[in-house]
């Protein structure tokens, strides 16, 4: 019996140094997995920088070009073709990307994916941002939380877009801390009612471009950290806000 009792007692060490072993396993693989993730992010960052400068190169190269065209058209007293090579010019400028530095990797990378994708979809795009950290949130969820926000207005505009080729679209990103919550706001312009068609902002097959794509993820998201989901509309915009405590 005594030999019986130091065997269990024997056993139930080892166990805890078993559990012990895995639990430290466990931690040391969620270190590593989240820093092969940050550094995946760095080299994405660096990558969309190194293009960056190399549009800013390549941007100086061709202003002389632009320039010399200008002062011929000047000089011939061509002046409506330099107005219209002017106003194309602008328009070109208006839809090139300008990198967005927050000091958040991971909210640089998601900004400037999404937002360089919707200006070369001639989007109107206006950002006001914070450097904001976010740090409450769960990496996965922020990234979720974000992207869902910037999908579900860029493809809302791109289907207006459809309908009025005439007219260049908006879409506003401002995110900022107010009254202990860190707050993210996305507006895109509206030719109807989305809440008036939709009030419930319901998906289904036939109801994809009423917004109801990505809205109960962005709740469920917002939900699980006690924050606050706002869906309204102002100004010919419909807008999406969240609050997430600090």
């Amino acid at each position: 019996m005594i030999r019986k009792k130091e065997l269990q007692q024997k056993l139930e060490q080892e166990k805890e140094k078993y559990v012990a072993l895995f639990e430290k396993e466990a931690e040391l693989r969620y270190q590593y997995e989240k820093l092969l993730k940050e550094m995946e992010e760095m080299h994405s960052q660096e990558a969309e920088l190194r293009e960056l400068h190399q549009n800013v190169r390549q941007l100086k190269h061709d202003m002389k070009n632009h320039l010399m065209v200008m002062t011929s058209y000047l000089n011939s007293g061509e002046y409506d073709q330099a107005r219209a090579y002017t106003s194309e010019l602008l328009d070109k400028f208006s839809t090139m990307h300008s990198y967005i530095e927050t000091g958040n990797v991971l909210l640089n990378h998601i900004l400037n994916e999404k937002l360089s994708y919707a200006k070369s979809m001639g989007i109107l795009v206006k950002a006001e941002i914070e450097n904001l950290a976010f740090a409450k949130m769960n990496r996965m969820d922020f990234s979720a939380l974000l992207s869902n926000m910037l999908d579900n207005a860029i493809e809302a505009l791109l289907r207006e877009k459809e309908e009025e080729l005439s007219q260049r679209l908006q879409m506003q990103v401002v995110i900022s801390a107010q009254r202990g919550y860190e707050t993210i706001c996305v507006k895109n312009q509206i030719s109807d009612s989305v809440l008036v068609n939709n009030p419930n902002l319901e998906t289904s097959k036939e109801e994809k471009d009423l917004h109801g794509l990505g809205v109960g993820k962005i709740k469920a998201i917002v939900a699980q950290y006690g924050g606050m989901a706002d869906f309204y509309e102002e100004d010919d915009f419909f807008c999406v806000k969240v609050f997430i405590p600090k």
